[in-house]
């Protein structure tokens, strides 16, 4: 028998509500909300979450509440990801969200971060042979070797959009000396890293991935090839915000992430030597609401 669970992200991008019915194996969206609050990029700048950003925090945890009540969710969890985790003033912001909603915010660890991510991706892409995972949000990448759909090991790089773009300038239309800081700054963190893994299939997961999925494949083909990524980078590198928009059918705002992420992704898959990536619909939030249906992660309410 179905149960029904609302898992709840706050990003770097964005802070996301899912509430799905699951029987424990599959997970069927009932409810979808999501608040833009580019968190990953103005933490990298500052060091810290502002004020402006709290209070939008706080009106979307309330929503997520009440969203959650109305499709008779058992339990609501929330977490945050590596922006709530990278600010200076992480515990006033959670103590604020608490006192202002009645829900406590779970920060993660990266390694919790892409286990929820694994376990959701799995939904539909176990049968592809899957051997490394890549989910690039906006305050972090996290790269995962996988082995008969297990995560075996993880890193967690500085490469989230935000990120990159408070370490280059980078904008659309985006003038070269921008766009070469990016790439040496993608290069060098890859470089550093020290991962000299092999992978023959990766997946993508996060809201980065399935942006750029999105804006290539309005026919839903999960595999997105290297040569798309790089139509991507290079459009996006030439045209204004509001032609991204029209040309690739997205969001004003997930236009922003498109250039960053394409470089991102370009640079993994010729790191790795992969010519196409799969993109996964599912993820993170789909992997806690299967954890909160086993009893490992408890509800957040109260």
């Amino acid at each position: 028998m179905s149960r029904v669970f609302a898992a709840a992200d706050i990003g770097s991008n964005t802070a996301h509500l899912l509430v799905a019915a699951t029987d424990g194996s599959l997970v069927m969206r009932l409810d979808n909300f999501n608040e833009w609050i580019p968190l990953g990029e103005v933490v990298a700048k500052t060091g810290e979450i502002p004020k402006e950003n709290v209070q939008q925090l706080v009106q979307a945890v309330k929503t997520f509440r009440s969203i959650a009540t109305s499709q008779k969710a058992e339990g609501l969890y929330l977490f945050a990801t590596e922006a709530m985790r990278s600010a200076r003033n992480h515990s006033a912001v959670i103590k604020k969200i608490h006192s202002e909603t009645g829900v406590r915010v779970d920060i993660i660890s990266s390694q919790q971060e892409a286990d929820l991510s694994m376990r959701g991706v799995l939904l539909d892409t176990r049968n592809f042979g899957v051997d490394m995972m890549f989910e690039v949000g906006g305050g972090s990448a996290q790269i995962g070797q996988v082995k008969k759909n297990k995560l075996v090991h993880k890193i967690s790089l500085p490469l989230g959009t935000g990120r990159i773009i408070a370490e280059s300038g980078l904008r659309s239309p985006c003038p070269d000396y921008a766009l070469t800081a990016a790439e040496n700054y993608i290069d060098h963190v890859l470089d550093e890293c020290g991962v000299d893994w092999s992978a023959s299939i990766a997946v993508a997961s996060g809201g980065v991935g399935r942006g750029l999925w999105r804006a290539l494949h309005p026919d839903s083909e999960k595999i997105i090839a290297l040569e798309e990524v790089e139509y991507i980078a290079w459009s996006c590198a030439r045209l204004p915000l509001d032609r991204i928009v029209s040309r690739f059918s997205v969001k004003a705002k997930r236009a922003g992430t498109l250039l960053p992420g394409s470089l991102v992704y370009r640079a993994l898959m010729k790191r790795f030597g992969l010519k196409e990536i799969v993109v996964s619909e599912f993820g993170i939030r789909e992997g806690a609401v299967l954890e909160m249906s086993e009893g490992r992660v408890k509800s957040c309410l109260g």
